[in-house]
């Protein structure tokens, strides 16, 4: 199953996911000034970033949507992106959160699975109900796929639908959550974690030895930490023996040489010095819990 390959990427080489959420005002003067379309600017900025971090990061997150805004020059820029990380053999999520049904659903995992864009994980959205879900498993079972569903986010809007209280005065994600470890364990891998992994913010701290203890074999794509409150000590949290979880990025790894002095020119060893900071954070938390 891919998630064990994401388990050993995090075993090796740590818990960062670096996002590659790309808007084409970050890329340096200099930089930009090279390329005559944005589309090309965008891919080989991509392209110094992952060079940089490929082997202090477990996987690279893509989010759609700074694609999307710049058109099909966008688009093509995701396109080399997604297959140059093919190339170094590193693993993809896609961040396009979709939540469909039915052949809808079909043609969103067989454009993002298969073909131009295609990646290792994608991100879907189950609020709609989890027949939302079923059209992807079929490539998780076959094609070894694997999704992150959300869960519980990071935002603060999280509470306006995800903490409504349910039965037992549990909370929505709660119940989507078990529902979805449920699920998940008819696609485990060797490493006792399921291919169909949630998205689940790190921003509450207190809810996450039992957040750990319901999922037990759901694999988490953990946003928050940083800018939005979330500490390495609370990421330390929501992993099980120190694994089963990676941390995304995007701005704090990809605007690093903004906190530099003449950084501009060294952007790319920049980011890896945030993303090699950010790793030796979180790991420094996990082993005190592990010892």
């Amino acid at each position: 199953m891919i998630i064990d390959k994401l388990f050993e990427n995090v075993a090796n080489n740590g818990h960062v996911c670096v996002g590659l959420d790309t808007y084409y005002g970050y890329l340096p003067e200099f930089f930009k000034n090279r390329y005559s379309s944005i589309s090309e600017g965008l891919f080989q900025f991509n392209r110094e970033i992952i060079d940089a971090t490929l082997d202090v990061a477990a996987c690279f997150k893509v989010q759609i949507a700074y694609y999307e805004a710049y058109g099909m020059e966008g688009m093509m820029a995701y396109k080399k992106t997604l297959e140059y990380l093919h190339q170094v053999d590193a693993l993809t999520i896609a961040d396009v959160k979709r939540g469909d049904i039915a052949k809808t659903a079909e043609m969103y995992a067989k454009a993002h699975f298969t073909g131009d864009f295609e990646c290792d994980f994608m991100t879907i959205n189950p609020y709609m109900g989890f027949d939302s879900i079923t059209p992807y498993l079929p490539f998780v079972k076959e094609n070894q796929k694997g999704l992150f569903v959300l869960i519980r986010t990071s935002n603060e809007g999280a509470k306006d639908i995800e903490y409504l209280s349910v039965e037992s005065d549990e909370k929505v994600y709660n119940v989507v959550g078990r529902k979805l470890n449920e699920l998940g364990k008819e696609y485990l891998g060797k490493s006792g974690f399921s291919s169909i992994g949630g998205v689940m913010g790190c921003t509450h701290a207190d809810e996450a030895i039992k957040v750990r203890k319901d999922l037990d074999s759901t694999f988490f794509l953990i946003p928050g930490y940083g800018a939005q409150g979330g500490k390495a000590e609370d990421i330390a949290l929501y992993l099980k023996n120190g694994n089963g979880g990676v941390v995304n990025a995007s701005r704090s790894i990809l605007l690093a040489y903004k906190k530099i002095e003449n950084g501009e020119a060294n952007f790319a060893s920049s980011s890896r010095g945030e993303a090699m900071r950010m790793r030796n954070d979180i790991e420094e938390e996990v082993n005190k819990l592990t010892r």
